[in-house]
């Protein structure tokens, strides 16, 4: 397999991946799969992270995210 490619599936793996963390956190649902709203929340949430809050919404974000993900996953090992 050609580099290209395996990078391309890297790519395609991780796109899925994200777009499975939005299903999952309900956000399609709650928007009604309206992808304006959805990619103006996330640019909200980029602005956050450039932000003086930023290093806050980080911590925030991650320890909310840890814990719902150990609760879908209660036997899986989080690391950081």
């Amino acid at each position: 397999m050609r580099a290209w490619q395996v990078e391309r599936r890297k790519r395609t793996k991780q796109l899925i991946e994200l777009g499975g963390l939005v299903v999952k956190a309900g956000i399609v649902d709650l928007t009604g799969d309206d992808r304006a709203m959805i990619y103006g929340a996330l640019l909200w949430m980029a602005e956050k992270l450039k932000s003086n809050q930023g290093e806050q919404a980080r911590e925030l974000w991650v320890d909310k995210g840890r814990e719902a993900l150990a609760a879908a996953h209660p036997t899986k090992l989080q690391t950081p």
